[in-house]
C-alpha cells in the first residue's frame, strides 16, 4: 500500500489483517476497513475451499458481495431462502439479516462487505 493526500493504493487484496469469518477451509482478509482509516466502507476478501462457508454473520448495515471465481449460494439463516451465486454475480444482504456464504464443491472467492464496516468483524485485530 502507498499513501498521499488522504488516499490510500491497495496493491494486493490478501495482506491485510486475517479476519475470524470462515467455517472450514479457506481464508478471510481485510482489504479497507476502519483500522487503516476507512470510515464509510469496508471490503473484504473470502477464499472458501470446497464446501466451505463463512461463519454465521449479522450486520447493523446492508452487505455486498461479489463473486471473483467459482460458485456457491448465499443463504438467509432467519427464512432459509438460499440464492445461487457464480462467477460474476453479486448478493446484497439487508442490514440485520443472518446470512452464509457457501461455496460450492469447487469452490469460491469473493469480495466485498458491510456497508459501513461493522465493528464487530475487527475484534481482536491489530490495526
Amino acid at each position: 500500500m502507498s499513501a498521499s493526500l488522504g488516499e490510500v493504493v491497495v496493491t494486493a487484496a490478501d495482506e491485510g489483517p486475517e479476519l475470524a469469518i470462515v467455517a472450514g477451509a479457506g481464508s478471510a482478509h481485510a482489504v479497507i476497513w476502519p483500522g487503516m482509516g476507512a470510515r464509510l466502507r469496508s471490503m473484504h476478501r473470502i477464499s472458501l475451499a470446497g464446501d466451505s462457508r463463512t461463519m454465521e454473520m449479522t450486520h447493523p448495515s446492508d452487505a455486498v458481495y461479489y463473486v471473483i471465481s467459482g460458485g456457491g449460494e448465499a443463504v438467509d439463516r432467519a427464512t432459509g431462502e438460499r440464492g445461487e451465486l457464480t462467477h460474476g454475480s453479486m448478493v446484497h444482504v439487508d442490514g440485520a439479516t443472518p446470512y452464509e456464504l457457501v461455496a460450492g464443491s469447487q469452490g469460491m472467492e469473493l469480495i466485498g462487505g458491510p456497508c459501513p464496516a461493522d465493528p464487530s468483524l475487527y475484534e481482536g485485530v491489530a490495526g
